[in-house]
């Protein structure tokens, strides 16, 4: 049984250590090294895994918050050089909790606890198809995005539209704006298509902050903006399907 797993800590040495022990059990598969909490984040949105090697002690978002902000969670060994957040991390149902700097043969114990609680849990189900009325996708509330060198989550009801600006997108909130390494293209497939609606090469709205279309123009609650004219079609049939 392969084991999808994801390390996450903001010591590049611990990261090497962890990775340098998992080489060791060929049942481990390495998804990707964050530094992060928020590259985490980032990581678990384009593919799921099985385990998650989690420092506690990381910038601006803990290792225990992130536990606490998933509503799907992996799962998760604690790594970390602090004792006393033991009691906490197994309160949160942590597959184990290593104590640095730990032994690779306390290593290959943890893993063997999560591979037990893996091999019994029960097959899922087949995928449902379109025809199953009663399966609905979770729709994302959050996005997250990386402005200059910080990781940070955003409401997708905070973002009013989004520009392109060149090699980069301006995402428009309602009194700022944050500047993305983007392309509009690549951002939109990100976006839940019921609430994003693209009206122009260059624009991309949040549909909920459309209150008016008028000739070539759609009308946000703060903003006006161009309607290209192939993407008017589309426009006017979105507001009249809503």
């Amino acid at each position: 049984m392969s084991i999808r797993c994801i390390i996450a800590d903001d010591e590049p040495i611990a990261r090497q250590i962890v990775e340098q022990y998992m080489s060791q059990l060929p049942q481990l598969e390495l998804i990707g090294a964050c530094a992060n909490a928020f590259e985490v984040l980032e990581m678990l949105q384009q593919q799921p895994v099985d385990l998650l090697f989690l420092d506690i002690n990381m910038p601006n978002f803990s290792g225990i918050s992130l536990i606490r902000s998933l509503q799907q969670r992996p799962e998760i060994i604690l790594t970390t050089a602090y004792p006393e957040f033991a009691l906490e991390g197994f309160e949160l149902a942590v597959a184990d909790y290593l104590l640095k700097p730990f032994s690779l043969e306390r290593f290959i114990m943890a893993v063997n606890k999560v591979r037990a609680k893996l091999s019994t849990k029960p097959d899922l189900p087949p995928a449902p198809t379109s025809h199953d009325s009663h399966f609905q996708k979770e729709i994302p509330t959050h996005i997250t995005l990386k402005v200059d060198k910080k990781w940070i989550r955003c409401p997708l009801s905070d973002i009013y539209y989004i520009e392109a600006y060149g090699n980069y997108i301006k995402i428009h909130l309602s009194d700022t704006y944050l500047l993305v390494s983007q392309t509009l293209t690549d951002f939109l497939s990100r976006l839940p298509q019921k609430d994003f609606l693209r009206v122009h090469k260059s624009y991309v709205i949040h549909f909920k902050y459309l209150t008016a279309l008028e000739g070539n123009t759609v009308f946000l609650e703060k903003a006006k903006l161009p309607v290209g004219k192939t993407f008017k079609e589309s426009v006017l049939k979105r507001i009249q399907d809503e």
